[in-house]
């Protein structure tokens, strides 16, 4: 009896997508336009927030030719109010929602030693605070509700391994790997699911880094700066990435097996095994002496 109680308390896994309620920020445009197609072909209801009118226009195109029942709300993540808005606005056409898709993200492709504070507000205020504020919102709804849920984030590879020299991105998108983790522990008592989606080259948009950027953390400059060849030289590169449609497919397929991480792109593997390699070889020597009673107090943090 008491094992059938506890298993019927915890909710199925989203594994079962027809039907269900899908939230993607940043859903407009790039991979987040490419994971609510992947969630309208799969028969989901799907929501998008966006800032770019444009982009809605192109994105309603391709959801439209699904058929879908889909609903685009004008919402800047890092505003918090607007956010519990349009988690309402959700809720009253949809209904609870299922999977949270913390994807909108902006490519601050700045190193460290050129960044300017506006740049770090930016990409801090977007690509971290814009995952805090929308699990913020919706996962209280997703813990009181009984239905089968799930929460990705958008990382990157750059998530899992530095390569490159765009370090307040690498900066953000470790973080997002780190808040997936803990936030992945702390759920798996209550039955919802939590993966870090960490892609590679993506056909997207991420390199118009200014396009959204609000205008006072948009730094006031006449010259191209570093920066500004950065961002040309990443717009070449990201027209040879994969498509966003298949990426968001490979998102939904790891959603519904319940991935820790959703890696999409072979080739990173050997720059992960690396760093993880680094990360071993400084360990000190096994045979160094440990006391018992600190490991005990290790064990209770």
């Amino acid at each position: 009896g008491m094992r059938r109680m506890s298993e019927e308390g915890r909710r199925p896994p989203l594994n079962e997508l027809a039907g269900r309620v899908a939230f993607v920020t940043g859903g407009s445009s790039g991979i987040g336009l490419g994971i609510a197609e992947a969630c309208a072909i799969a028969r989901m209801k799907v929501a998008i927030t966006y800032l770019t009118d444009a982009h809605l226009a192109s994105a309603r195109t391709r959801l439209e030719r699904h058929r879908s029942d889909w609903l685009a709300i004008k919402v800047d993540v890092t505003d918090r109010a607007a956010l519990a808005r349009a988690a309402d606005r959700v809720e009253k056409a949809f209904g609870p929602v299922n999977l949270l898709c913390n994807n909108a993200g902006v490519g601050v492709v700045t190193p460290i030693s050129r960044a300017s504070f506006e740049d770090w507000d930016y990409a801090i205020a977007v690509n971290i605070g814009g995952v805090v504020n929308a699990t913020h919102v919706l996962l209280p709804r997703m813990l009181a509700d009984r239905r089968p849920a799930h929460i990705v984030a958008t990382s990157s590879m750059s998530g899992l391994f530095h390569g490159g020299s765009a370090g307040v991105y690498t900066t953000t998108k470790f973080a997002v790997v780190g808040m997936m983790e803990a936030l992945r522990a702390e759920l798996r008592p209550h039955g919802i699911g939590v993966s870090a989606f960490c892609p590679g080259l993506v056909r997207s948009r991420i390199h118009l880094r200014d396009r959204n950027r609000p205008a006072a953390l948009r730094a006031s400059r006449l010259t191209p700066t570093p920066a500004d060849e950065a961002a040309a030289r990443f717009e070449r590169l990201v027209r040879d990435g994969m498509e966003p449609l298949e990426c968001g497919r490979k998102v939904l397929a790891g959603v519904t097996r319940n991935d820790m991480y959703i890696l999409t792109h072979p080739e990173y593997r050997r720059g992960v095994e690396e760093r993880f390699r680094a990360v071993l070889a400084h360990f000190p020597a096994h045979d160094e002496a440990v006391p018992a009673r600190r490991v005990a107090a290790e064990r209770d943090v």
